[in-house]
């Protein structure tokens, strides 16, 4: 089914993408995937290890975010793009309206829910804790040993569209984020979603484009028209996510006798922002040949990714690249998907 998102002008001038990944909805979509053996390609090293070392007492929570229909929109409150704890705060305080209205949603679906979930849908303060304390550890487990491969995937997804909403080019943006997508002036359609179709009006409320890590396969949105608008769509996979996460410190000079300093100097300047070939001659005190000629090696390594921007050819690091800065003794294997 398709949900059809209406944008005025003034819609249209209040799009944003997403500064960084957003903790709340990745942990949202992870837990789709772990109960879920989809996307092994990508998942399966990571969903082995997440499997084996979450704790029990935090498994209930699963159960709010099921692989398939309806997960509790009060689980990615919007204070979620400002960080966890920003996003965990915003859950300590959500209203006992919207505990008790998300939790019969769930109900009705038929699902066997935890057994702190009807003094949750009251509001019971000890039962709002103990959600955001198993969210925290959730994350613990699941998410923050991978973050860095995680973050990097997602800055070189921003950077590869940013450069549209830098240049106005909207209908360019919402038209190259993924097929799921579909761009008709004035109308952005999601497909995919639901069993019925259903039409949503922004109202000036703005529309915020997120890049996810885990959502897979097709874009996703909360259910309730009358929470903020942010569209949720997969991001571009180059690699899997181990089920191994490394913790040695190689530091910069162990990087510049592997790579030599100049190659060096380019995969940490392309690691700050994407860049344009000139931009990064320009940063790094080279000839804009020389820093063709680095990137390129550095790119046929799986350390760098070229794609086009517009009419701009930018250049990011990759997850692969991201492991190798920060120490990595076990950066994920590069593989498409």
């Amino acid at each position: 089914m398709v949900v059809r998102i209406h944008l005025t002008d003034d819609d249209l001038a209040g799009i944003r993408l997403a500064q960084a990944p957003d903790p709340m909805w990745e942990a949202l979509l992870s837990m789709h995937m772990l109960q879920t053996n989809t996307g092994s390609a990508v998942f399966g090293g990571w969903r082995s290890r997440v499997r084996r070392e979450l704790p029990t007492a935090v498994r209930p929570l699963l159960r709010l975010a099921p692989p398939v229909g309806y997960s509790a929109d009060f689980l990615t409150p919007a204070a979620g793009a400002g960080g966890l704890d920003a996003g965990l705060g915003a859950l300590l305080s959500t209203p006992t309206q919207r505990l008790r209205g998300d939790m019969v949603e769930l109900s009705r679906a038929g699902r066997r829910l935890p057994s702190w979930a009807r003094p949750l849908a009251d509001g019971d303060k000890a039962a709002v804790v103990h959600l955001a304390r198993a969210f925290r550890a959730y994350f613990a487990t699941a998410l923050a040993p991978w973050w860095g491969p995680v973050r990097a995937r997602f800055d070189a997804e921003r950077a590869a569209h940013g450069r549209h909403l830098a240049d106005g080019d909207l209908g360019a943006l919402l038209g190259a984020l993924h097929p799921g997508l579909v761009w008709r002036r004035p109308v952005l359609e999601v497909t995919g979603l639901g069993a019925t179709d259903r039409d949503v009006r922004l109202d000036g409320r703005g529309l915020l484009v997120l890049p996810s890590y885990f959502c897979w396969r097709k874009p996703t949105l909360l259910k309730d028209p009358a929470l903020p608008c942010v569209v949720v769509y997969p991001m571009t996979h180059e690699t899997v996510l181990s089920g191994g996460v490394g913790g040695s410190t190689g530091g910069l000079r162990s990087l510049n006798a592997l790579l030599g300093r100049t190659r060096a100097g380019i995969l940490e300047t392309v690691a700050d922002h994407g860049v344009t070939t000139t931009e990064l001659a320009h940063d790094t005190g080279v000839s804009p040949a020389t820093a063709s000629h680095h990137v390129g090696i550095l790119r046929r390594a799986g350390l760098v990714s070229t794609c086009k921007a517009g009419k701009a050819v930018l250049h990011t690091v990759t997850p692969l690249g991201m492991s190798l800065l920060d120490g990595d003794s076990a950066p994920p294997v590069r593989r498409s998907a």
